[in-house]
Order: structure tokens, then C-alpha cells, then sequence
């Protein structure tokens, strides 16, 4: 069995669940560490380094995780893809269309393998839909809406564990729904056109904390996302959000706890470990797999560009215009 070798960049708060997953993984194993704290690359590696330039001239590699804030990106996707290595990198992709299709091009000019690490369609709870509405559980799907509730963003000094939240020039859209609109794809398919409407209800924040958004599907299906940062979610949730998804004949909802009930009948509960559903996991799971089989990404750049990152975009568009934006116009809008 071939134990691929990789190197995380990035050793802050999320990464501890990108430590943790990738321990878990038997074929795949982080031989060394960057971060500009000495001490937390020391502990996620038994190498480590304040420079990713210098961990990457130094090591032997065959893929990164980037697991570090998207202004970043652009330069250490171009760093790892100069010396050839397959590329993991944490959503938001890039903090700007532009440096988000350059960060594409870089990697198909060096002809690496790159995917963006958008965990939330791999939430098991999430999955286990998916094959019921894939089998025709519901008939044709018609409708959904996720309803997603970020608990720390009240107060003077909202999300103390990562409070760089507070000064981000784009947030609900660009850090969290943006998990929900790639699980909308991951559901329902292909977004045609979104609609955005929101508001910053927090003056300690800079950007936008309360969003709603109404998307129709290419396949016709049309739904809403909501998400705040100012009501608590039950303390009990094992999820951040709630969803329903509607068809023809039938419906699923999915409760905090990551349960699936169709009217009173509890159709599925998740019993795995790790972090929501074991998702980082699963995420990283299917990285190592697709580097050993050669099969295709689900979130692979190009592809995550052109459909979840663009409705992000249009998204923001919206937000401007108060209109509803089509996908293709942010695509005719690319060079």
C-alpha cells in the first residue's frame, strides 16, 4: 500500500480537525509542518517550519494541505504547484474572482491535481440524503431550505476563537453559506441564478452577518438559505444548521442533532465520530483516494470555480444590486 506523503501549511484553530482526520488516515501521512508559530507546527508534525517556501524546498512531498486564511492562497497554490504536488485547500477558495482563476491556471499550467477543502457535502447526515433523494424518496425534487445559525457572533468581541471573523470584508456568504451552496450543488445540481439580500447586525463585525438567499437549479429545483450569527443554536446540536428538502412525493428534513425524519419516522441517525459527521474525514478520505485511483475530484478547482465559487460571487453581486444575479454572467465576466 502506498502511504502518500503530504505537509500541512497552516496550524491553527480548524486545522486541529484536519490533524485529527488525517491520524485516522492509514495511506496517507503529514511528515512536516508549517505554521509562523513554531510550536503549533512542532505539534502537528514531526518536522516543522515557519516558512512554507522552506518546508517546501526541503521536503519530499506528494501533496499539501493548505490549511490556511484565502489571501494566502493564491501564493502557496503557486509555491506547491511549481514543484508538482497534488493540492488540498480550505474554502473560501480566494478572496477575489480574479485570484481565484489565476490560482485555476496555475495549477492546470503545472498540471497538478488541486481540490478545495468544502467539507460541509461531506457531512454524513448530508450523504445518507443524497442517496434518498438519488433513489426517488422524495419523487422529483422541488424545493429545500437550510437554515444555519452561527451562536458566537454577539458582543463587543464576537467569535473569540477566531477573531479575525471580525474585520473579513466579506463573511456569512463567503465563509459560511458558501458550505451550503456547494451542498446545494452536491444535491440538487448545477445553480442557474441566486438572489441575496442581508445585513450587519452587529457593529463589531465589518461585513455581513445575516444573509438570505433564494437560488434556482439548472433542474429547476429552487431553494433558500438563511444564516446569522446572532441567535444560539440549541446547545445540544451536533450540526450548525437544519434543512428540508421537498419533492413531489415526499420529504426529508434534517434536525440539529443530524437526524433524518420524513413526517414522524426517524429515517436515519448518524453514530460516527469525528468532527459534524465525521466530514473532514470523509473529505480527506476522498483526496487520498482519487491521488491513488486517478478519479476525478468532487470539489476540484476548476470545477469549484466555475459553479460553487461563481454563485458565491453572484451571490455578492446580488447583495449590490438587490437583483438576481445568473451564474453565467459572473462566468462571461472571466477574461
Amino acid at each position: 500500500m502506498k502511504v502518500f506523503k503530504g505537509a500541512l501549511i497552516g496550524c491553527g484553530f480548524f486545522s486541529q480537525n484536519h490533524q485529527e482526520a488525517w491520524r485516522r488516515i492509514l495511506n496517507a501521512e503529514i511528515v512536516a509542518a508549517s505554521d509562523l508559530s513554531l510550536e503549533r507546527a512542532q505539534a502537528a508534525a514531526p518536522r516543522a517550519y515557519t516558512s512554507a517556501k522552506e518546508l517546501l524546498q526541503a521536503e519530499v512531498l506528494d501533496f499539501v494541505d493548505i490549511a490556511t486564511r484565502s489571501p494566502t492562497h493564491m501564493e502557496l497554490v503557486s509555491l506547491a504547484a511549481e514543484k508538482g504536488l497534488a493540492i488540498i485547500c480550505q474554502k473560501p477558495m480566494a478572496p477575489d474572482w480574479e485570484t481565484a482563476r489565476r490560482m485555476v491556471e496555475v495549477c492546470e499550467k503545472n498540471r497538478v491535481r488541486a481540490m478545495i477543502h468544502d467539507n460541509w457535502r461531506w457531512q454524513s447526515w448530508y450523504r445518507a440524503a443524497a442517496g434518498m433523494i438519488a433513489q426517488g424518496d422524495i419523487g422529483t425534487p422541488l424545493g429545500y431550505g437550510f437554515r444555519c445559525r452561527v451562536k458566537e457572533g454577539t458582543g463587543p468581541e464576537p467569535y473569540p476563537r477566531q477573531a479575525y471573523f471580525r474585520q473579513l470584508p466579506r463573511f456569512m456568504i463567503d465563509e459560511v453559506l458558501v458550505h451550503h451552496i456547494d451542498t446545494a450543488r452536491f444535491l440538487f445540481g448545477d445553480i442557474a441564478s441566486i438572489y441575496a439580500e442581508g445585513a450587519r447586525r452587529n457593529p463589531h463585525v465589518r461585513a455581513e452577518d445575516h444573509v438570505i438567499l433564494t437560488l434556482r437549479h439548472v433542474g429547476g429545483a429552487m431553494g433558500s438559505i438563511e444564516g446569522s450569527s446572532f441567535l444560539s443554536h440549541l446547545d445540544s446540536a451536533r450540526t450548525l444548521d437544519e434543512a428540508t428538502f421537498e419533492g413531489e412525493s415526499g420529504s426529508l428534513m434534517v434536525n440539529g442533532q443530524g437526524e433524518i425524519w420524513s413526517g414522524e419516522q426517524k429515517l436515519w441517525r448518524d453514530f460516527g465520530k469525528g468532527y459534524r459527521g465525521d466530514s473532514v474525514f470523509s473529505t480527506q478520505s476522498h483526496f487520498i483516494d482519487c491521488l491513488e485511483t486517478g478519479r476525478p475530484f468532487e470539489t476540484g478547482f476548476r470545477d469549484y470555480l466555475e459553479h460553487t465559487f461563481a454563485a458565491v460571487e453572484a451571490a455578492y453581486m446580488s447583495l449590490e444590486s438587490h437583483c438576481s444575479v445568473e451564474i453565467a454572467k459572473v462566468l462571461g465576466a472571466a477574461p
